[in-house]
């Protein structure tokens, strides 16, 4: 048998346990391109209008997938921006008239590294890379 964990061990692993199920979305255009930077990872931008169904409906069937949330968090920096929303954002590199669309992002270069996702051909698998298309 092994012997009982320590309480502050249990403490410790307690948030990795609630923060693994869900994926890490940044609101801050801003501090996701830092933190893509500094982590060198590329950026996951998705853009949504406000109130949206097909957005809400996005995001609960897509990105609360278990399968996927590990590999979308470990391969990139996931920011979240809405279209009419105050938070800054380089409108004119994420100018779009379809929503959702996602948008993969070299965060050194600011360039594409895939073709963008609009509404409805964005699915975990599409966004993990399963099918990857190489941006025009």
């Amino acid at each position: 048998m092994f012997p009982p964990l320590p309480r502050w061990f249990c403490l410790w692993l307690l948030p990795l346990f609630l923060l693994a199920d869900h994926v890490h979305w940044m609101g801050s255009y801003d501090a996701a391109h830092q933190k893509a930077l500094l982590e060198n990872k590329p950026l996951l931008v998705l853009v949504v209008k406000k109130n949206d169904p097909l957005s809400r409906t996005l995001l609960k069937n897509v990105f609360m997938n278990k399968l996927y949330i590990g590999t979308i968090n470990a391969k990139y920096v996931p920011v979240i921006v809405t279209f009419e929303g105050m938070q800054n954002y380089p409108v004119e590199m994420y100018y779009t008239t379809t929503f959702p669309t996602l948008f993969f992002v070299d965060a050194q270069k600011e360039l594409f590294v895939r073709k963008p996702l609009y509404d409805e051909e964005i699915s975990s698998e599409a966004v993990v890379g399963v099918g990857e298309s190489s941006a025009r």
